[in-house]
């Protein structure tokens, strides 16, 4: 099988592509997950550069705006949680706990990857209840055992997920926590 995707790049074009897109050496090397003296050597070079990264700037010069799709949003409140399927960042989700106010970025398309579904713009009460989905029920048996076990000393989603990462036994979703 073949496709239509140029296989070598010139340090020129790499250097264009960065530009285009507004990007430093740091942030495009952050993009493309590499390191910045790997971009530095791409762009000084005279040697062609080929691999995965032409694939990259093909796709990038066909569609700038894959940029903004994930770049994750500067954080602007205390507490932020990413949720992640196994290693894939899904969803980031800023909170500003003391106004109750939620905003979220989605990096995945699939709605059964998302932490809030196809709600994009999920309230307070909406985050407590994801928060609680990924415990296990304030009303589960032994729980004052289970508390203890994780050194807590009431049920508070947050606090567990703290502790547990949003981790259970049924699915490869999990939360890292900002604060």
């Amino acid at each position: 099988m073949e496709f239509a995707i140029q296989s070598t790049l010139t340090a020129r074009e790499i250097k264009k592509v960065r530009e285009d897109l507004g990007l430093r050496q740091k942030d495009f090397a952050a993009l493309a997950n590499v390191s910045v003296k790997t971009v530095e050597r791409w762009e000084s070079g005279g040697t062609k550069i080929t691999g995965s990264v032409a694939t990259l700037v093909k796709i990038l010069k066909e569609n700038p705006d894959i940029k903004d799709e994930l770049e994750i949003p500067p954080k602007e409140q205390l507490l932020r949680l990413k949720y992640f399927c196994g290693n894939e960042l899904c969803t980031v989700i800023d909170v500003d706990e003391r106004n109750q106010k939620i905003r979220i970025k989605n990096f995945v398309h699939d709605i059964m990857y998302r932490a809030f579904g196809r709600n994009e713009h999920p309230d307070y009460k909406e985050y407590e209840e994801f928060l609680e989905s990924r415990c296990f029920p304030r009303t589960r048996d032994k729980m004052k055992l289970m508390l203890k076990e994780l050194n807590l000393p009431f049920y508070d989603p947050l606090m567990i997920i703290q502790k547990t990462e949003g981790r259970m036994a049924e699915d490869d979703f999990w939360i890292q926590i900002e604060k």
